[in-house]
Order: C-alpha cells, then structure tokens, then sequence
C-alpha cells in the first residue's frame, strides 16, 4: 500500500471510489509521484471513477452473443495455414482458423505442441550454459551421437560412437569413455541385452541367433532416448531482446510442460507451453484460463485482426473453466451440456436430443435466449427482462 499524510485526505478521497484495488492503487501511486492537493485528488478520483463506471457492462446486456460475434466475425477472416512460429525459420506452428478450433475445442494434444522456455541468470547469458540447458530438454537419440552397423555373420550390432558429439551432449563429464558406459548402461536397461564396450565402441546382439531379433533390436535401439526429454524432438536457440535486455530463448517442437520446469536453468515464472491440458494440469486452472485467453490473443494478432476486445477473449475462457475442468465450446462440451433441451437441440443433432428429452421426461423452463427465440417469446435480455407498469394515481384537491 502506498504511504499518505492522512491528514491531506487524498488517500481518503480515492479510497472513497468504487474502483478495484488495482485502479485504486495505480491512482495512489500517481497521485504520490505529482503531489496532489485534496481537491485535484478528488477530480482525479472523479474522472477515473466515471470513466471506469461507463466502460462497465449494463445490466442485461447480452455478452454472450457480443462476444461471440466479436470473435466469430474475425474469425472468416482467418487464413488456414501453418506459419513459421515467433520469427524462428526453423519451425512450423498451427497458427490461424485452425489453432482457434483448437483452442475452443481444448484439444487434448495440438498439433504442433511447442513450448517457450526463457532460462535464468548465466544460463540466460552464456551460449554455453544456455546448451547445457537445451541438451538437457531436446530428445537425444543413437542417431544423434553415432553410426550403428549389423554384422549378420556374427550376428552383432555395432555402435561407434561420436566422441565430439558426446563431448557436446554431456559437457560436466571429461571421459568420453565413461559416457559411453551411461550410453552401454541405458542400452541394457532398455533392451536387456550385454553390452560389450572398448572406448567408444559397443556392440551387443540376441542371445540366440536370429536375424529377425538382430533388426528388432536395432529398431528398438532407435527409439531409445539416452538424454533429454523423449516428448522434445527439437530444440532451437535465439537471442532476443526481452524486457530484461538480450538473454537466450529457447523453442521446442513437442512439449512436456512439468518435466521442462524441474530443469535447472529454466525460468519456471516465464516459461509457457501452448498445450493448455499441460498448463492446467501443472500449474491449475487459473493459469490454464490464463494460457486460453493469451493463446486466443496471439492467434488473432498474428492474422492482424488485434481490434477483438480482449475481454470478449476472457468470456469464453471463464466458460470453459468455471467448474474446475477445461471444457470444449461444442456438442461434447458447454454447448452439448446446457440444461434446455431445445438449446441443445438447436446446436447439433437434434433429432437424438429432442428423443431423449422426451424418453427421460424433461422438462425446458425457457431461461435462455435459444429457447424463447424457437418457441417465438420475447428474449429475457436487455428490454425483454424489463415490465413497465403505469398505475393512475389520484390527488385530492
């Protein structure tokens, strides 16, 4: 809270308002750094008060047909590619009419899932640290860190390691030999088969002979992943200017939210995944609501079309997450699930819904504006919600 002289009665004034906190505390703050007397508070307090009043939403207004037609008219604007994501040439994103279905559907897995990993203090600073950091996320494979041969007479396959890459890959270890070793322990691990090692070499093979086992284990051994995370196929590295200065970002194609967060290096308060399933099971919720709401927004900028109020963008979040879920706005989800049988009956296959309103009894109160619409009554919004009597009155002389 933001210090005052009582005695001047400007903290009183604005205090006196009907604004939220934050407004409130924003017109303290102000009025602290000019100097305000009593009386330029109270205009100040005024006017902002009566600015904040007007950009109120009146009592029943229909803010679910605005903002669906807010965001809908837009919405046929939009182009159905995929684009480059964020400036970075080596990467594809849905972006456009497809990442919105996304998005109102919540989709359990997009298809372009990618995450946008900011890192702390030197990590953030050295290009060095910072590869520690993208090793460590990026699915690390046999490919990546050598050649792999069969060798069907002895039945054997063979895997000469890259000792620059394992140099790379696993910088805070001096012996490429003792990398091999981890390499040789995950291969045993995962296949159950002896590995036999000299330096950089390994070679292993079934324990009966058989061709058909040799290429199994060699499919198997292409699957493997010795490092990073195996939902992370790729990791690129930018230097960009934030509001902190220049610092490095990285960007992954696939995404797996939780573990990323637990790396050491990651700034876990900037970090964010378009997957909002992950976000919520992560971070909850209020921070899913959030991902929709700033997902929603960015898909709309990038087309150009940044003129949707934002708050249009909240409604539908609020709607999908009021209950603790992430719903989908659809026949599977809000739209399938409204307590009027006729409103559901005049979203999506109506025959079945009127049928089973009618085998299970169900009654329609008529609450809603799909309802009052098809039956021809006067919606209960704006004026229809409103009765106006006029009675005579009389006066005695």
């Amino acid at each position: 809270m933001t210090e005052f002289d009582v005695t001047d009665g400007v903290h009183d004034v604005i205090e006196d308002t009907e604004l939220p906190r934050r407004l409130k505390d924003e017109v303290l703050a102000t009025a602290e750094e000019r100097g305000v007397t009593k009386s330029q508070a109270n205009e100040i307090a005024t006017a902002v008060e009566a600015q904040y009043l007007d950009t109120r939403v009146d009592p029943l207004d229909p803010v679910g047909t605005v903002s669906a037609q807010s965001i809908g008219e837009p919405g046929t604007q939009m182009t159905m590619n995929t684009f480059h994501y964020a400036g970075v040439a080596e990467m594809d994103v849905t972006q456009g009419l497809p990442r919105l279905i996304e998005l109102v559907d919540a989709r359990k897995t997009p298809d372009t899932p990618v995450m946008e990993v900011y890192l702390e203090d030197e990590y953030a600073e050295e290009r060095e640290r910072a590869h520690e950091v993208v090793w460590k996320i990026e699915a690390t494979k046999i490919l990546a860190l050598g050649d792999i041969s069969t060798n069907v007479a002895d039945m054997v396959v063979r895997i000469d390691l890259n000792e620059d890459t394992l140099q790379e890959r696993w910088p805070r270890v001096d012996s490429t030999t003792q990398i091999a070793g981890e390499v040789a322990e995950t291969i045993e691990g995962n296949l159950g088969v002896t590995v036999t090692q000299d330096g950089t070499i390994l070679e292993f093979g079934p324990s009966e002979p058989s061709y058909r086992e040799l290429l199994q284990l060699v499919e198997q051994l292409r699957d493997i992943v010795f490092k990073g995370i195996e939902e992370v196929s790729r990791v690129v590295i930018r230097r960009e200017e934030t509001d902190r200065g220049e610092e490095f970002v990285l960007y992954t194609e696939g995404s797996a939210f939780k573990k990323a967060l637990k790396i050491e290096g990651v700034d876990a308060t900037r970090t964010s995944c378009n997957n909002i399933h992950e976000v919520h099971k992560t971070l909850g919720i209020e921070a899913a609501r959030e991902a929709i709401i700033n997902e929603t927004m960015t898909t709309l900028e990038e087309q150009g079309l940044d003129d949707v109020n934002i708050r249009h963008l909240m409604l539908v979040a609020d709607i999908m997450t009021n209950d603790g879920t992430i719903e989908s706005i659809g026949r599977h989800g809000i739209s399938g699930n409204k307590n009027s049988v006729l409103a559901r009956a005049a979203f999506e296959v109506t025959v079945n819904h009127l049928l089973d309103a009618a085998i299970h009894g169900e009654s329609d109160d008529l609450d809603g504006v799909i309802e009052n619409v098809i039956v021809g009554k006067p919606v209960r919004l704006g004026t229809g919600d409103v009765d106006l009597r006029m009675g005579a009155t009389q006066t005695s002389d």
